[in-house]
């Protein structure tokens, strides 16, 4: 069974649960390259069952069996617009409504590696319905599946019509499956500044903030956003326009997006199975980022946050330098 770590982190109050801390430089990136370091990636992300692999099973099986096929992408018609809007719908509900029924409905975990120890809000004004529940899963669904829909269809119609770069596995084996190894990077890179450009003080106070409602986050949370961060968060398909690409690029990119932010924000650092860790879930990397928000705007697997500052390793030291930046940023702008 998975220790329990109750304690302060950051002076903020008590964590439920929290890693090793100070948080290590876990970043693939880092100098000189290690390459054991490197391999261990590789092994974890790719050749063992990790949310990028369940992704990437769920995009090949969504191409083969439920989105229509190029052809039918040709014309911008109603028929298939709808078919991808409902073949999204479905697979948003099945993977954070599963996530959030064995996570907080029927408690299959209890809160054994839950980073925050609350449970979703209700009866909070923060939230529409009074719900945190609810309203996340209004936005999520009403605004973010409608946002990844349209840039689905969008850019599988440029396919289909010559306008974008396309391959195959046929034409290119080697580049077809590094793809998708590096769109993960590539996702990380381009969420940082986007990430960034929404804590501008305006945009966070009139765009951002609707995600931060969730200082405590459940697989509902992931997507709840407001729908100018929608438009923005999912540019990141816009790679296709430049890289030579398949549909089912296109499809895990997305799915990459949209259902792995339902995965990454359960609350929970691993799924247990018979107390063993099996899948990675949650990192107490961004949990801090909703606690304390002014800081690691990306992800552990890129170095942004440690060159330019940003970086919160969970330590006390670490707490007073955010709450210091965030005060200068504010003050500023006052």
């Amino acid at each position: 069974m998975p220790t329990e770590r109750a304690g302060k982190s950051g002076s903020s109050g008590k964590w439920n649960y929290y890693p090793e801390l100070p948080l290590a430089d876990s970043s693939i990136f880092a100098w000189p390259p290690d390459l054991r370091f490197l391999a261990r990636w590789f092994r974890r992300n790719w050749l063992s069952l990790s949310e990028r692999m369940l992704l990437l099973a769920i995009a090949v099986a969504a191409w083969h069996f439920l989105y229509p096929g190029l052809e039918q992408a040709k014309t911008l018609a109603a028929g298939w617009i709808v078919q991808t809007w409902a073949v999204n719908m479905g697979l948003m509900l099945a993977v954070a409504g599963s996530l959030h029924y064995y996570f907080y409905i029927r408690r299959g975990q209890g809160k054994t590696l839950k980073f925050d120890h609350r449970d979703m809000a209700t009866g909070s004004r923060s939230f529409a319905f009074r719900n945190q529940v609810h309203d996340n899963m209004f936005w999520s669904l009403a605004s973010g599946v409608s946002f990844w829909t349209a840039f689905q269809v969008l850019t599988l119609w440029a396919m289909a019509n010559g306008y974008l770069p396309t391959t195959s596995f046929a034409d290119n084996p080697l580049w077809f499956l590094a793809f998708f190894v590096l769109m993960p990077i590539w996702s990380a890179f381009h969420f940082y500044w986007i990430h960034r450009f929404l804590h501008v003080p305006f945009l966070y106070r009139h765009v951002h903030s609707l995600h931060h409602r969730n200082v405590n986050v459940g697989p509902w949370s992931g997507l709840s956003m407001h729908p100018v961060e929608h438009l923005l968060y999912f540019t990141s398909v816009m790679i296709h326009m430049v890289v030579a690409s398949h549909p089912v690029h296109v499809i895990y990119n997305l799915h990459y997006q949209a259902l792995g932010a339902a995965m990454t924000h359960t609350g929970y650092e691993h799924l247990l199975v018979r107390d063993k860790r099996r899948l990675a879930l949650g990192t107490f990397y961004h949990q801090l980022h909703h606690r304390f928000f002014e800081c690691n705007y990306g992800n552990q697997e890129m170095p942004w946050d440690r060159w330019f500052g940003t970086f919160h390793d969970g330590s006390d030291d670490a707490t007073r330098r955010i709450r210091e930046r965030k005060q200068h940023m504010h003050a500023s702008v006052s």
